[in-house]
């Protein structure tokens, strides 16, 4: 089932307000100082710009759209005598505009649009002080609305910004807590070589003295030897048991990195054959961050598939997501370094950006 965002419903909601205060005019309630047939070209020429500069994935697409949405905003309404509420068309217009172009832009925008609904309703009225009341009032709520969507608009960003950091730091402590791992494992290994060295050092040495010796003075040592081969065995006892640490559970880790993400679900799936080294599932965590992250910020996606599979002498990831997709793709410093360490690794990746965004990243298993 499609999940509507609190934007796509705002925008039709912003949809069903222009159609109905077109409507008195669209449907030969009101005369127009152009033909009725020009002025409806006008208008669906203004509700297809604000479409397009709404969901343009460029921004030279959405900038020219918010600029014939602009010219013909203008046009409908004084084109429109018996105006009406027919001024929240150009509201809805600087509404917009924050979404596509810069906050001074947006600005400018509404003092044109105020002018323009000023000299409608002096052409309609010819009263000043009506004149002044009623661009003062559509001034004071293009403000509001323009306000109000600047102010939703950082919220959006905040959050997407709050969770790319999320993603980060959870990808960090599951790298950090596997290097803490590791570096334990080197502690030991490095104490049960000095331990055991040194015992069996003086293993042999006592051995040699046996050897070279008869009767009581030949059973001292030996005596001693085998003190020191239980104190060995019993050191090799500990030290195995220390080192008897779980290997990473790649499945859990990555989990752990994409867990409570506000407005995004992914979705982790690992193949139980699924096997890597430390190297290998930092390549696979740091992947999984960077796919999130580009999904969080430029795919306007919904969901992320991420699955991790046993293929042909290798360990395949494969990740989709359901967002706007891209056909012209630019790899940027993340995705390229994304590609560096599975490279790094004797491996490689590819993306492709058509139906939504798709990652597939291979490293061979030795």
């Amino acid at each position: 089932m499609h999940r509507w965002s609190p934007e796509g419903l705002s925008g039709v909601a912003m949809l069903v307000v222009s159609v109905v205060v077109g409507g008195p005019i669209l449907f030969g309630g009101a005369h127009t100082e152009i033909p009725r047939a020009a002025w409806i070209v006008l208008f669906g020429v203004l509700l297809v710009a604000l479409f397009f500069a709404a969901a343009a994935q460029r921004p030279s697409a959405g900038k020219a759209s918010l600029a014939v949405a602009v010219v013909s905003g203008w046009a409908v309404v004084a084109t429109a005598p018996g105006m009406g509420p027919l001024p929240i068309l150009l509201v809805v217009v600087a509404a917009l505009s924050v979404y596509v172009v810069q906050i001074r832009i947006g600005l400018l925008v509404v003092v044109l649009n105020t002018l323009v609904i000023a000299f409608a309703t002096a052409q309609q009225t010819g009263d000043t002080g009506a004149t002044i009341l009623t661009a003062g009032f559509y001034l004071l709520i293009q403000l509001a609305t323009l306000f109000s969507s600047l102010s939703l608009l950082r919220e959006q960003q905040m959050r997407r910004e709050l969770a790319e950091a999320h993603v980060e730091l959870q990808a960090a402590s599951v790298l950090l807590s596997e290097s803490a791992r590791t570096a334990e494992r080197l502690r030991i290994s490095r104490d049960l070589h000095d331990l055991i060295g040194h015992q069996l050092t003086v293993l042999a040495l006592e051995l040699e003295a046996a050897r070279h010796r008869d009767g009581d003075r030949a059973r001292e040592h030996v005596e001693r030897a085998n003190g020191v081969a239980r104190e060995l065995l019993a050191d090799v006892r500990s030290t195995v048991g220390e080192l008897r640490v779980e290997p990473l559970n790649l499945e859990v880790a990555l989990n752990r990195v994409v867990r409570d993400l506000p407005g995004l679900d992914v979705q982790i799936e690992v193949a139980s054959d699924v096997e890597v080294r430390e190297e290998q599932a930092a390549a696979f965590v740091r992947a999984v961050q960077e796919i999130v992250t580009n999904a969080l910020r430029h795919a306007d996606a919904r969901t992320v598939r991420v699955e991790i599979s046993s293929e042909a002498g290798g360990v395949v990831l494969s990740a989709t997501d359901d967002g706007a997709g891209t056909r012209k793709l630019t790899v940027g410093n993340g995705l390229r370094g994304l590609a560096e360490r599975f490279e790094a690794l004797g491996g490689h990746a590819t993306f492709d950006g058509n139906g939504g965004f798709r990652v597939t990243a291979r490293v061979p298993i030795s």
